[in-house]
């Protein structure tokens, strides 16, 4: 029999169409298995360390990394997740910066066979142990999402074409999965985050009073509207003795669910000492020096706490860096409670200052947080203290409800369709 010529046209032909042939069966072999491993999971960095261990098996490389990017903004090559899986006990190369811009304007695979001679990447400092490195985009829906990019054949050699055709087909086919993972875990986080806001929503709820006090000769009114599903502000009624009513308003740093823990420990702190002493300076020492130890640095609230005695209609009270309520008598300018005292649990140690006062037939006190004065209207304006002082002044005839509800829809009509960006609170206290 004769011999076959491997210079043979027909032969050639057919021994590159099988090539052709293996190579195209191990691609599939390769993408096959890759969703198979990555099908079933649903941890972002589970199938994004599979995908890096299946690329450097499928180009036999020495290291991979997926840099997962943001959203096309300003700040869209912002790193969300970095991934890395190395075959050998080595440092871990980081992505070039510049290359995650290219990336960002070319979105194309970009093979490099020697980076520190790379004409498209002059002046970039690269790690030396990088001889070589094959870059693809992981594109969902026409967005970049990611990179995923292999470093050095194990061989020595450089990355082929082939390999680069093969990694951007494994990118293309796992882009959405990866996408889909994250996209799953951000909802969990959200439905966690929402969960948690109902929880402090809750506890804030449980927190304020469920009605007004009646004391003989006083009208008292408190309402707290949240500009969010949970807010930071708090006022609560504490019945001392017979003679003796406490109150406060206090606004907690912070929002959510640490802002609805930290106004708990402030009722349970305030309720605690105000039972035990008639002297506002007392209760707010002895309450800043609780709070100091049981929270943060970062954490502090301002306060306004009173304990009225209504055998005498006397007020003592201390302003622990809150807003400066209005005392309406029969002038029309009003008086301001300040006791230049400091915030609470700043210092462990304050020589907290109270002031008494007497209440007359007619005077209207009214304490209310900065959620009234810096509510703003479409044009950037604040709601302010001489519009509150207006109304004030206007509706002081009326109930301490109905002083209330008319600062309140005020403040509204101010805001118009302005998102309210804190809470309203208010107690008044009006001796009839």
């Amino acid at each position: 029999m004769a011999s076959i010529q491997t210079n043979d046209p027909a032969v050639r032909a057919l021994v590159e169409e099988n090539s052709r042939l293996k190579r195209a069966i191990e691609e599939l072999t390769v993408l096959n298995d890759l969703a198979r491993s990555i099908g079933a999971l649903q941890n972002s960095q589970e199938i994004m360390q599979t995908i890096i261990r299946r690329s450097l098996r499928a180009v036999d490389a020495e290291q991979g990394v997926i840099t997962l990017v943001g959203e096309e903004t300003d700040d869209s090559m912002k790193t969300l997740v970095r991934t890395m899986v190395s075959s050998r006990d080595q440092q871990p190369f980081h992505l070039n910066q510049n290359l995650l811009g290219w990336m960002h304007i070319n979105r194309k695979p970009l093979l490099i066979s020697n980076p520190q001679e790379d004409s498209r990447f002059r002046g970039v400092k690269w790690d030396e142990a990088i001889s070589t490195l094959l870059s693809v985009p992981l594109m969902a829906k026409s967005k970049l999402i990611g990179v995923l990019t292999v470093y050095n054949k194990k061989s020595g050699k450089e990355f082929t074409d082939g390999d680069q055709r093969l990694l951007a087909i494994i990118a293309g086919q796992s882009a959405q999965i990866v996408e889909n993972a994250r996209l799953y875990e951000e909802e969990k986080a959200f439905l966690k985050l929402r969960h948690e806001l109902g929880v402090a929503a809750t506890i804030q709820n449980n927190l304020l009073p469920e009605k007004m006090p009646e004391v003989p000769g006083y009208d008292i009114a408190g309402s707290s509207v949240a500009a969010q599903m949970v807010g930071g502000d708090y006022f609560d009624f504490i019945k001392v003795d017979e003679a003796h009513l406490a109150f406060c308003l206090g606004d907690v740093a912070g929002k959510g669910l640490s802002a609805a823990l930290l106004m708990a420990n402030l009722q349970a702190t305030l309720r605690g000492q105000a039972v035990v002493t008639t002297s506002a300076r007392d209760c707010m020492q002895r309450s800043n020096k609780l709070l100091y130890h049981s929270t943060g640095s970062d954490r502090f609230v301002t306060c306004f706490y009173g304990i009225l005695n209504s055998d005498r209609h006397e007020l003592c009270f201390c302003n622990a860096g809150h807003d400066t309520p209005y005392l309406f008598s029969s002038s029309d300018t009003p008086q301001r409670l300040s006791s230049d005292s400091l915030v609470l649990g700043m210092l462990e140690d304050f020589p907290y200052i109270e002031k008494t006062i007497s209440l007359n037939n007619g005077d209207v006190l009214v304490i209310y947080s900065d959620g009234v004065t810096e509510a703003k209207n479409i044009a950037d304006e604040q709601f302010g203290e001489e519009r509150l002082e207006d109304v004030i002044r206007k509706h002081r005839g009326e109930s301490a409800h109905d002083i209330i509800t008319r600062i309140t829809e005020a403040v509204r009509t101010h805001m118009g369709n302005t998102e309210p960006m804190d809470d309203i609170t208010m107690v008044v206290i009006k001796r009839i």
